[in-house]
């Protein structure tokens, strides 16, 4: 289970449309670039706008752009072609705004108990423990929060496991001013493996990751400002259709699909 907390918003665009689960947005509305990296394959880009409590992103593909919009506190997603001028509405599962820092408003199937505050590194920290439900058992979990950033600095998994999250130093990417912190995994066997990620603090998210074998997104060309509401707004002439009347379920639904071989899980 990965517990990094305000990652990258455009997470969202790499989740399946039946997902339960999906990264935090920021209170800061812009537009970006999502960039995705693999080594060995072009890289694909998608268009990002971030409302007040919505995100929309649009993504070109070969039945025209599929254009997501998501409503993570009213726990739905609207998927538009606009090829064929239809949409579709999807539920998932429902933000509480008001419980941002609780990790089980992005986990599933889940419990999450807040076992205190704790200094870790001279950073005020909450610690949470997790009860999770892996092929159907019970996995507890230990995690320690940073209150500000809602990164998860230190992570105990039942496995033996630990994640252990620095802060490398400040640095410029993409034209923003950013935090670089590598999360460092230790396993039983003495093994480590390494990730990044680059904070942003003005938008409080992270806007870039870089994960084992290369695999890379990030948010480029951003641009903060109060976006218009009508691009939140299902277009008047746009067709309510059910799943099953789709033209094409495939183009509908492979948007928000990670790519074979993303990396799911790199603990």
């Amino acid at each position: 289970m990965l517990m990094i907390f305000k990652s990258l918003i455009l997470t969202m665009m790499l989740i399946t449309i039946a997902s339960t689960s999906y990264a935090s947005i920021t209170d800061k509305e812009f537009s970006a670039d999502a960039v995705v990296s693999i080594p060995g394959q072009p890289s694909t880009t998608s268009k990002l706008f971030v409302g007040k409590n919505v995100v929309r992103t649009e993504i070109q593909t070969s039945d025209g752009i599929i254009i997501d919009i998501a409503f993570p506190y009213q726990g739905k997603v609207i998927k538009l072609n606009t090829k064929h001028q239809q949409y579709i509405e999807i539920p998932v599962d429902k933000q509480n705004k008001n419980q941002d820092t609780n990790p089980c408003n992005r986990i599933q199937d889940a419990s999450c108990t807040l076992l205190g505050k704790e200094l870790v590194d001279g950073r005020q920290t909450q610690k949470w423990q997790v009860v999770a439900i892996q092929s159907g058992k019970n996995v507890r979990t230990l995690h320690w929060v940073d209150a500000k950033r809602q990164l998860a600095v230190r992570e105990f998994f039942n496995d033996g496991s630990m994640a252990e999250m620095k802060l490398e130093k400040n640095e410029v990417i993409n034209g923003r001013k950013t935090e670089r912190w590598v999360r460092t995994i230790s396993r039983p066997d003495g093994s480590t493996v390494s990730s990044y990620q680059w904070y942003d603090p003005q938008l409080e998210i992270s806007i870039k990751e870089e994960l084992p074998g290369g695999y890379i997104r990030e948010l480029k060309n951003i641009k903060v400002g109060v976006q218009k509401k009508a691009i939140f707004v299902v277009p008047d002439n746009y067709k309510l259709v059910r799943p099953e009347q789709l033209p094409s379920n495939r183009s509908f639904n492979r948007q928000n699909r990670p790519p074979a071989n993303a990396p799911q899980n790199y603990r």
